[in-house]
């Protein structure tokens, strides 16, 4: 397999920057020990105005049988004979997405020490693969590459053989990519669509792989219109893996959603209404009511369950009576807005003791949210369909079991007193649901009977007498082991 990048460049800001980035000097030549052969790096090309890097694999056949010795297609056991008549040598964009993966390791990151300005801007790119497998064709690859931002996407079918043109195409194609976007996202999206095109893996596709997927795939891979395409072929048809990848990335896209957009355009002030007094925004009645209500239950270690970037962390930090914060997040890209917002990077050390941010989904049980005084779930679980609150419920309710435990989520019954909000829409388009005060409550009490909570309502914002708060909160408790030895006394 081989593959070229190739960008442009000035005396100013020199094409030969992309060494910086590929952490590899264009003066030398490269070679890198694989699992299954060695990947060649060297430059074609190197001046001011035009660079290019190249990737060769050579496979050795042998390697590749003593690799999966007794395994057959995808590492199933098979028989003896599997490791000598089989297609796995025939993967060869996996391998060669593998070896991408180690060759350009940093770079598939976007760290570069050197140049972090240049590593983190869009550069003009040209990434080209003389004859890369495709089972569906140009099309297909047109669908894949199309909408992640290549300004040209050119596959040209490889004939069987230009002798004999009456053979018709092999499913080869010669790919060539053009447009501005950073190194890292580039290759980001090759690691995970040479093998998709291909349809084949050289190795068996463990759990892990779905961790792999989401990683390579953050910040496209969630809004891809062929994003089940995609994902199905990544985990080789592994509908149990494929499922699991599909609701971490549909919890992705509810993550990345804005908040609450209604709510901005309520609390806009019209440019004639200066001298009117500005509202106060429903987001900070909210944060308000959430720290008061920590306070009040005593919390010092709080978890910030789904959140987002990292507002309420951030409130949380400036008191210091909380002394442990996590934020957690199912959106890497949302974390890392967290992480800005923080300054995390030029935090002090005993500040930054006190926060943690952690990519986790609350769909799934997490030993590390064990132990907690506090969980705080702020306009998180409209975002989930209905069938899937269940297993919010078990995560939070019944194995991480913190003492106390705060639900927000918008009451529907205000709609109406939003005048731009059409009748019959949602507050913003990712809600799965918004409750009524009654369906709310029905709903908190029976998750408070089965895992041992008490529960109360508090109103968030104005209180209309008519339709009630335009946000509801519950506040679950369990008993202290204190106050269940005193409960225990007195009776």
């Amino acid at each position: 397999m081989f593959l070229t990048i190739s960008t442009t460049g000035s005396p100013e800001r020199p094409a030969t920057d992309l060494g910086f980035l590929l952490h590899k000097h264009p003066e030398r030549a490269q070679a890198f020990s694989t699992s299954h052969g060695t990947a060649h790096v060297f430059y074609p090309e190197a001046s001011a105005e035009r660079c290019t890097a190249a990737l060769l694999l050579e496979v050795d056949p042998i390697a590749l049988v003593r690799k999966g010795k007794g395994k057959g297609r995808g590492g199933a056991p098979d028989s003896a004979l599997a490791q000598y008549v089989n297609d796995r040598p025939y993967a060869a964009s996996s391998l060669l997405s593998v070896a991408m993966s180690t060759v350009f390791k940093s770079a598939l990151s976007g760290a570069c020490k050197a140049m972090p300005e240049r590593a983190a801007a869009p550069m003009e790119l040209r990434i080209e693969v003389p004859a890369l497998p495709a089972r569906g064709g140009a099309e297909l690859v047109r669908k894949l590459f199309g909408p992640l931002g290549w300004t040209r996407v050119e596959a040209e079918a490889v004939p069987l053989d230009e002798t004999f043109p009456d053979w018709g195409d092999s499913r080869y194609v010669r790919l060539v990519l053009e447009g501005e976007l950073r190194l890292a996202d580039a290759l980001r999206q090759l690691y995970v669509l040479l093998p998709v095109l291909d349809d084949a893996k050289h190795y068996w596709v463990a759990p892990d792989e779905v961790d792999k997927l989401l990683r390579a795939g953050e910040g496209w891979l969630a809004e891809h219109p062929e994003h089940k395409l995609i994902t199905s072929r990544y985990l080789a048809r592994r509908w149990g893996l494929t499922r699991q990848a599909m609701e971490r990335l549909e919890l992705v896209r509810l993550a990345e959603a804005d908040d609450l957009d209604v709510e901005s355009v309520d609390n806009a002030v019209d440019e004639g209404s200066d001298t009117e007094e500005r509202p106060v925004p429903l987001a900070v009645h909210r944060r308000d009511a959430i720290l008061a209500a920590l306070t009040a239950a005593g919390a010092r270690r709080v978890l910030d369950l789904g959140c987002g970037q990292g507002q309420l962390v951030q409130a949380l930090l400036k008191d210091p009576r909380f002394t442990e914060i996590v934020g957690l997040d199912v959106s890497m890209r949302a974390l890392t807005s967290a992480s800005r917002r923080l300054k995390l990077d030029r935090m002090g050390e005993r500040q930054a003791a006190r926060v943690t941010l952690r990519q986790g989904s609350l769909t799934y049980t997490d030993k590390r949210l064990k132990g907690y005084d506090a969980a705080v779930l702020s306009e998180v679980i409209e975002h989930l369909d209905p069938e899937r609150l269940p297993a919010l419920e078990f995560t939070v309710f019944g194995s991480a079991r913190p003492r106390t435990v705060l639900v927000t989520t918008p009451n529907v019954e205000y709609n109406v007193r939003w005048e731009t909000l059409p009748a019959g829409h949602a507050r913003h388009g990712d809600h799965r649901f918004e409750w009524t005060r009654a369906e709310f409550r029905a709903w908190a009490e029976a998750v408070a009977g089965r895992h041992g909570y008490g529960v109360e309502y508090v109103p968030i914002g104005p209180d209309d007498p008519e339709v009630g708060p335009p946000t509801q909160m519950a506040v679950f408790s369990t008993a202290t082991t204190d106050e269940t030895e005193k409960e225990a006394k007195a009776a």
